[in-house]
């Protein structure tokens, strides 16, 4: 009988960091554990921010109020801290809190995708890429590949979507990097396929611009023996 799995999911900040060393543009975060360390990051990474609470035993940081954004000021910074810790800690008295994960606010105008990897059980590794927002909850438009993928699949990945026009400019838009994403994609297959211990990858939302794509929020669990 094999050995029970251990799954340890990595908080924010250290995802981010472990697709960063993998090529993976994604949006400069840091943690915070006061509200002065919480201002001094925002000032040394820009306003407006955005604050999200850093907790093993917090899956959905909305639902417990562990998310703010567009914070304009050193002094909003510091009061949505103090805010969004007795919030938490009221609807989860029991829950460790690590601090807070600051990041500037991304740039507006990009247009929202996924990618993600999983593990299927028949066939192992799968990775995935899809358009965020209302086209992946309601439409569930994505398209899935066997790991690894190189740029030239990962870009048929992307015109395999439905909804693939947006990312050529619509209404005005201008068009997204599609090679930038592409690589993007290619940079996390790359990444699981050598550590074999990452069981999940979620990076939800990932903006795509003219200029490029960069990743505004992560999950990873690795499998621990």
């Amino acid at each position: 009988m094999p050995a029970p799995v251990s799954i340890r999911a990595l908080n924010e900040i250290e995802a981010k960091q472990l697709l960063a060393q993998a090529g993976v543009r994604v949006v400069p975060t840091e943690l915070a554990r006061t509200p002065d360390q919480a201002v001094a990051v925002c000032e040394r990474l820009g306003l407006p921010a955005a604050m999200k609470i850093v907790s093993p035993d917090v899956i959905h940081k909305s639902d417990v109020g562990g998310v703010r954004l567009d914070l304009s000021s050193p002094n909003e910074v510091a009061t949505a801290y103090r805010e969004m810790m007795a919030q938490v800690s009221h609807r989860l008295p029991r829950a460790r809190i690590d601090g807070v994960a600051m990041q500037p606010m991304a740039e507006s105008g990009g247009v929202e995708v996924i990618v993600g990897v999983s593990v299927d059980p028949q066939f192992g590794h799968v990775v995935m890429c899809g358009l965020g927002g209302i086209l992946v909850e309601v439409l569930h438009d994505v398209s899935f590949r066997l790991l690894p993928v190189d740029r030239r699949e990962a870009c048929r990945m992307l015109t395999e979507l439905r909804g693939a026009a947006v990312l050529h400019g619509i209404r005005g838009k201008a068009a997204v990097n599609i090679e930038a994403l592409a690589d993007l994609i290619v940079a996390v297959s790359n990444l699981v396929f050598a550590r074999t211990e990452i069981r999940e990858i979620d990076l939800n939302p990932i903006l795509a611009y003219a200029d490029g794509a960069v990743a505004v929020d992560a999950r990873v669990l690795l499998e621990e023996p």
